[in-house]
């Protein structure tokens, strides 16, 4: 944005010094929207000029300095007026005085931390910009820009399988296991849900990703559960000793990895929610947490071969061959 003032003005562009070969990724605004912004990691150097180009040539226009920021900043939507700054840095291109011609500056940040995820929520933002400003007396013109940052993770092999019981006594009772209890934001959840006591007619089992974003502290505390997705694992009743076998590609989903506690202001947490509604519509539910994470990318195997190895990892050998041999026809035909 450009303020028009007494005499002369100007308008300020800001260009990175790779925006031809930096890559863009799509990132959710404030109104739902997706826009394509440029993408950054932890550590990384924000380089590039800052355009001022005078609206009248000939004419001078007099500033107290030229300055560039960057800034990360968390805004809650309850609470407008603060912005809650995490990093803030300022780099000045210009001392006081005039310009009597359109100019570019050099600016460098060297190795930026950035240290969360860039996030748009219900009730909270977390964004990272460049924010270019010529200071003048009575109104300063200032160009914004935006940049996403993604934040990557490596987890351990120690991953364990989640096991849990869900039970109404001498009425029902089921066993489910997923294979784990931390997926990457492309992964595949496999699982089974075992069926030892069934005395009441379920008509319906399904998945639910359920995401929890908490924000404020204290008195002050907003809950949102948003649900991502709905898998439908069984349409009809089950009978005793029947195993039922899931499969949940996590790829197709609108997911951000697990935050938890960022700058002490917001989280958002991620739940596997197992659902069984009977015929008098009666909701029996079980919520398990688990932890999501971004990682870098790789190579890609299609996915049906990756979830081919999963399930051969998680089922035992002999199930996993035809898996296998199914993920392989499906490859090639």
């Amino acid at each position: 944005m450009s303020f028009f003032s007494f005499g002369q003005s100007a308008e300020i562009d800001v260009v990175l010094s790779d925006a031809e070969t930096r890559k863009k990724v799509e990132h959710k605004t404030e109104d739902g929207k997706k826009d394509k912004y440029f993408l950054f990691y932890d550590g990384e150097t924000v380089s590039g000029k800052v355009n001022v180009t005078l609206k009248n040539p000939g004419k001078r226009l007099e500033h107290q300095g030229i300055k560039i920021e960057f800034v990360g900043q968390i805004e809650l939507y309850y609470d407008r007026g603060n912005h809650h700054e995490f990093v803030s840095l300022v780099k000045d291109l210009a001392r006081p005085g005039e310009i009597t011609q359109s100019q570019t500056f050099d600016f460098e940040f060297t190795h930026v931390e950035k240290p969360y995820e860039s996030y748009t929520g219900q009730n909270v933002k977390l964004r990272y910009f460049l924010r270019a400003t010529v200071i003048r007396r009575l109104n300063d013109i200032a160009k914004e820009m935006d940049i996403v940052v993604h934040t990557l993770s490596t987890y351990p092999e120690l991953n364990s399988s989640i096991k849990m019981e869900v039970g109404i006594e001498d009425c029902l009772h089921i066993e489910f296991e997923y294979n784990k209890s931390k997926y990457h934001l492309k992964d595949v959840i496999v699982g089974k849900i075992y069926f030892l006591l069934v005395r009441i007619k379920i008509k319906h089992m399904e998945i639910d990703i359920i995401k929890r974003e908490t924000t404020g502290t204290g008195p002050s505390v907003y809950h949102e559960n948003d649900t991502i997705a709905k898998y439908e694992i069984m349409d009809g009743a089950p009978v005793r000793g029947e195993s039922i076998p899931i499969r949940l590609f996590l790829a197709g989903y609108d997911l951000t990895p697990t935050m938890r506690d960022i700058n002490k202001k917001f989280s958002v947490r991620y739940y596997l929610n197992l659902v069984l509604i009977d015929e008098e519509e009666r909701r029996y539910f079980k919520q398990q947490e688990i932890t999501l994470w971004r990682k870098g990318d790789v190579v890609r195997k299609s996915m049906s071969h990756q979830a081919a190895i999963a399930s051969q990892r998680f089922e035992g050998s002999a199930a996993s061959e035809s898996a296998l041999e199914q993920a392989a026809n499906e490859e090639s035909g």
